[in-house]
């Protein structure tokens, strides 16, 4: 397994789209999903990739423990395209999205479901490789990334909330955030990555960094800011499969709201019930054939600590494929001669 492959796979893993910023108030936190940062494309080489994100959870929190069901259960099922560019050694364009098959909220007693499905956002990712040293028998990197995030999707889409039996006349009520296909928000994202592979025993030790500064949407809604710090340990088996563990610690904002608008009863969204603090571990497995990897990865919570009444992180299930073609052709990967092309410094 290469190391590109082994990035991948990994950085996948940081895009996970959280379920809920509030008992009713959700939102994705980062909107990125299947790995849109990893380290640079060679020059002139494109990536094409795409995998499939699966939410669920029944499990509600208050703080950090157990509370009263507030709905019956929210799921996803979510899409993600991205093509990538080498542009130059260091320098690698990114645009990616996502379509939602389907975003689910099912009230108590399986009653008044909620569901939505339709293209999310889009992102625009440049990532710049600040360091790079190769020898035979180490490799290192650093590279950075400033993305920026538009809405596609609909962020206010309405809901039958009341039929009056005498008339038939339909009442309809702003939609919470947890099924709506985007934040509305332009937003900024942060991207920072180390990379260290020890070539001679097929073992890496890797790390982010991800930062989303959230925007201001046109219903006076500014959703928390989001934040993750990650650690991978990986080992590749058999030439082809490779496993990698990681350990993710996430933060995420509270809601900034219009002081004019009641967002209770405008837009069900309970301010008070969003942001959280999360640690999870993500066991992973891939497959590589010359330019193609495959990958599937859980996420598995195993600290959560939510502001209010929420519903918390329970199940995440994300598999992948990734293909890399080259539009010129490039000499074999050698430690010695990339380590006289490179720019060392930073």
């Amino acid at each position: 397994m290469t190391k590109s492959t082994l990035i991948l796979v990994a950085l996948c893993s940081f895009s996970r789209l959280v379920l809920s910023q509030g008992c009713c108030s959700g939102g994705s936190a980062s909107p990125i999903a299947g790995g849109t940062s990893q380290g640079v494309l060679n020059e002139k080489q494109l990536e094409i990739a795409t995998n499939f994100q699966h939410l669920n959870s029944n499990h509600f929190l208050a703080q950090d423990h157990d509370t009263t069901a507030l709905f019956n259960r929210l799921a996803s099922n979510y899409l993600y395209f991205r093509a990538a560019y080498g542009i130059t050694p260091k320098l690698t364009m990114s645009i990616e999205s996502g379509y939602y098959i389907n975003r689910t909220m099912i009230g108590l007693e399986n009653k008044d479901t909620i569901r939505s499905s339709g293209i999310a956002d889009l992102i625009i990712f440049p990532r710049y490789q600040a360091y790079y040293n190769c020898t035979e028998k180490k490799k290192t990197e650093f590279t950075v990334g400033l993305g920026y995030k538009m809405p596609l999707g609909s962020h206010d889409d309405s809901t039958v909330f009341y039929k009056d039996p005498s008339t038939g006349k339909e009442y309809y009520q702003t939609a919470p955030p947890t099924v709506q296909l985007t934040n509305g928000a332009n937003d900024f994202i942060f991207y920072s990555f180390f990379f260290n592979s020890f070539l001679k025993k097929n073992f890496r030790v890797f790390a982010n960094s991800v930062y989303v500064h959230k925007g201001w949407n046109s219903l006076g809604q500014k959703f928390g800011d989001y934040g993750s710090i990650s650690v991978f340990f990986g080992k590749t088996f058999f030439k082809r499969w490779g496993v990698t563990a990681q350990i993710k610690g996430e933060w995420v904002g509270k809601m900034k709201t219009d002081k004019l608008v009641d967002m209770v009863a405008s837009y069900n969204v309970y301010p008070a019930s969003t942001g959280n603090r999360k640690v999870f571990f993500a066991p992973q497995i891939s497959y590589s054939y010359k330019a193609l990897t495959i990958y599937a990865l859980s996420e598995i919570p195993i600290y959560q600590y939510l502001n209010g009444s929420q519903v918390g992180s329970q199940f995440q299930f994300t598999s992948g494929i990734s293909y890399k073609f080259n539009l010129k052709k490039i000499p074999e990967e050698e430690c010695l001669s990339l380590n006289n092309s490179k720019n060392l410094k930073l």
